[in-house]
């Protein structure tokens, strides 16, 4: 599901979709999910987009197609089509409804609904032989999130054999598990579906005035009538991961969560670990040189601490502290860049300071600009969140 228009990610979805946004430096968020479809030996994906969808498009067909040999290995993007009527999707059950043909023609075992705009590592597989193991009709991933954190997100309530006996679309209050009351049980947005089932709850649905929406409608409407099971995704292991730590899981759904993903990367001992090359995090490469720091002539500087440098960077005779540089960043003399995104092809000028900032694509800041340093003046020019992160968009002007 790739279709979400992010508007809580704005103004890095002022352009793109959701799924597109990049992340980590060289990466869009699709590549997480669907790197974990491709290493759990799951082939058939389709892709549905809808909003802002062409550099999504983009991406897939030159990252994510396997060639024509097997007929059921395939990354395949579905544009909304209109097939069932003159409406975009409605909403997530629709999106599926309105493509019922794919599951149809193609006759699955299980039909595995996932989010495409996620951060995590995930075995889809051992969720597979739950869901079998269950003989479930639905199995729901969850995870366990703090009790604030919760009210965005769907409540699941599980018996001592996890079934679901209440699932809750962003409550006020949600109730706390009863092995933690810090926190609550939420849907991660992945499904998986007996196929069966699925089209005959979509197609009930579309008969009805509902908001077509699996959180909303679907789920809490078979729950108590059907086997609906929640999948831990803490009990998920990943070769390569440390088994004592907890699952990595991050829905960047705010500029404010995107942000703290990020810098969950730089560390020694990362929270999400991107080395890890038994579960590969997959994309596109381009090719571009390898990063080079070079000293400038007048001061002793062209470094990066504790930060992410991508392929083609140049940190000419600059300083990037805490920082994520997504590839072709070019930051020059004296100039600082500290606690930041920047992603490719743009430019931080001589002597310019950037502290806390998210640089969207093909921005060139000037000379001695200051950013971060000022909330008030950023806020006259720029989005500035409640927590002091100020994001410059693509293609920015300071002209």
């Amino acid at each position: 599901m790739a279709g979400g228009r992010g508007a809580r990610l704005h103004p890095l979805t002022a352009g793109r979709s959701k799924a597109a946004v990049l992340f980590g430096g060289k990466y869009r968020l699709i590549d997480f999910a669907l790197s974990n479809f491709i290493n759990s030996n799951i082939y058939a994906v389709y892709v549905l987009t809808q909003f802002m969808s062409q550099s999504l498009l983009n991406h897939i067909k030159m990252a994510w197609q396997f060639g024509s040999v097997v007929s059921d290995h395939f990354v395949i993007p579905v544009p909304a089509q209109m097939q069932v009527g003159e409406k975009w999707y409605q909403g997530t059950a629709d999106a599926i409804y309105q493509n019922i043909n794919l599951i149809q023609s193609f006759n699955p075992d299980v039909v595995a609904i996932f989010g495409a705009d996620h951060v995590y590592r995930m075995d889809i597989q051992q969720m597979v032989d739950f869901h079998f193991e269950k003989n479930a009709k639905v199995t729901v991933a969850v995870n366990p999130q703090p009790l604030n954190q919760a009210r965005e997100m769907g409540v699941v309530q599980t018996n001592g054999n996890s079934r679901v006996v209440n699932f809750t679309e962003k409550p006020e209050n949600p109730t706390p598990m009863e092995s933690d009351p810090t926190k609550a049980l939420v849907s991660m947005g992945n499904y998986l579906f007996d196929p069966k089932f699925l089209v005959e709850v979509l197609i009930k649905d579309a008969l009805k005035e509902t908001e077509h929406d699996f959180g909303k409608v679907i789920l809490p409407s078979v729950i108590g009538k059907e086997t609906v099971y929640a999948y831990n995704f803490q009990d998920n292991k990943v070769p390569g991961e440390n088994p004592h730590a907890p699952s990595y899981w991050k829905d960047v759904g705010t500029i404010d969560s995107f942000y703290e993903a990020n810098m969950d990367l730089r560390s020694v001992f990362p929270a999400f670990n991107l080395y890890n090359t038994k579960w590969p995090i997959r994309t596109i490469s381009y090719g571009d040189p390898p990063a080079k720091f070079a000293v400038d002539e007048f001061v002793d500087e062209g470094k990066a601490l504790s930060s992410i440098v991508s392929e083609g960077c140049i940190v000419s005779g600059g300083r990037v502290f805490n920082s994520i540089l997504a590839p072709n960043i070019y930051v020059d003399s004296r100039a600082h860049v500290e606690n930041s995104i920047v992603l490719s092809w743009s430019r931080v000028g001589k002597r310019a300071k950037v502290r806390r900032a998210i640089i969207d694509k093909y921005v060139n800041i000037p000379d001695d600009t200051m950013i971060g340093y000022n909330l008030e003046e950023d806020k006259k020019r720029f989005h500035v969140t409640d927590s002091g992160i100020v994001v410059i968009p693509k293609n920015y002007s300071f002209a």
